[in-house]
C-alpha cells in the first residue's frame, strides 16, 4: 500500500492537504467557495470558478478527499501518469465551468434564489475519477451484512441482508463527500460523474479526448530523448555493419591501417609472423 507508480496521485494528495491547511492557517477560506448572487452577479468575481476546487475548507472533507484519491490511484497505474494528469486537467476545466453556469442559469432561477451556493473542494474532479475507477477496476470479493442473527439451516437458505464488495468503502467515502454540503456538493458530484462518463464512452469531441500534456510535465522528456538516440545509434551501427560486409570496406580499412604504420613497426610485425 503505497504511491508506487502513482506520482500524480501523490502530488494531488499532498497538494490537497497542504492547500487546505494553508487556507485555514492564513484565514483565506472565504476565497474558495462561490455564492452566485454575491460573487458573480454583484461583484463579478468569475475567477472563483478556477479556484473553488483547489482545497477543502473543513478537516472532514480533507480526510475523505485524500483517502478517496489514494484509493483510486489504480486508475493512474492503469493509464500512466501522462494520460491521468491530462484527464484530471480536462475534467477540472469542465467541472470548473459547468456547475456554476448551470446553477446560475437553471437551478437558481427555478429555486427563486434558494440554491445559490457551491462549496469549496475538488469533489467534482473526484467523481470524474470515480467514474473511471468504477468502469476499470473489477471487484475482488463480495460479502453480505445480514439483517438477522439467525443462522441458515443449510447452504441453500438465503438470509436477508445487504451485499457489499471491496469497492463499497470507496463509494461510501465519495458519497459522504457529495453530501457534506449538499445540495451544492451534490450538484458538483453529479456533474463530475457525468463528465467522467462522457469521457469514458468517447462522447466528448475527439480532439478533447485525445489531448495529452507534454511528456516533460510528468518527466518523460529525457527518457524519450534517450530512447530516440539509442534507436538512431543502433540503426547506424546495423547499417554500417551491413555496408561493410557488402562492399568489403572493412578489410580495406584494415589494410589502410597497416599502410599507415611506421616502416620499422611493419618489419618487426613481419618477423614475428615468420616465427
Amino acid at each position: 500500500m503505497s504511491f508506487t507508480d502513482a506520482p500524480v496521485t501523490k502530488a494531488l494528495v499532498l497538494g490537497l492537504v497542504g492547500l487546505s491547511i494553508a487556507a485555514s492557517v492564513f484565514d483565506i477560506k472565504h476565497y474558495f467557495y462561490i455564492s452566485i448572487g454575491t460573487h458573480f452577479l454583484r461583484y463579478g468575481q468569475l475567477w472563483r470558478m478556477l479556484t473553488y476546487q483547489l482545497c477543502y475548507t473543513n478537516s472532514s472533507e480533507v480526510l475523505f478527499g485524500a483517502m478517496s484519491l489514494y484509493h483510486m490511484r489504480m486508475v493512474e497505474r492503469f493509464w500512466g501518469s501522462r494520460k491521468y494528469v491530462s484527464f484530471i486537467l480536462l475534467a477540472g476545466l469542465f467541472t470548473a465551468i459547468i456547475p456554476p453556469i448551470f446553477l446560475t442559469v437553471v437551478l437558481r432561477p427555478l429555486s427563486f434564489g434558494v440554491l445559490d451556493y457551491i462549496p469549496a473542494g475538488p469533489t467534482p474532479i473526484l467523481f470524474a475519477i470515480l467514474a473511471q475507477y468504477h468502469a476499470m477496476i473489477p471487484q475482488i470479493y463480495k460479502y453480505k451484512v445480514a439483517l438477522s442473527a439467525n443462522t441458515p439451516s443449510n447452504a441453500s437458505d438465503d438470509t436477508s441482508g445487504f451485499i457489499f464488495s471491496d469497492k463499497s468503502t470507496r463509494y461510501l467515502m465519495a458519497l459522504q463527500l457529495a453530501l457534506f454540503q449538499w445540495p451544492g456538493s451534490l450538484l458538483g458530484a453529479v456533474i463530475g460523474w457525468a463528465v467522467g462518463y462522457l469521457w469514458r464512452n468517447d462522447l466528448l469531441p475527439a480532439a478533447v479526448a485525445r489531448w495529452r500534456v507534454p511528456g516533460w510535465v510528468v518527466g518523460l522528456r529525457a527518457q524519450k530523448r534517450n530512447d530516440r538516440f539509442d534507436g538512431i545509434r543502433r540503426r547506424l551501427e546495423d547499417e554500417g555493419a551491413s555496408t561493410g560486409v557488402a562492399t568489403g570496406a572493412q578489410p580495406a580499412a584494415e589494410g589502410e591501417g597497416n599502410r599507415r604504420r611506421p616502416l620499422g613497426q611493419q618489419l618487426i610485425d613481419e618477423v614475428r609472423g615468420a616465427f
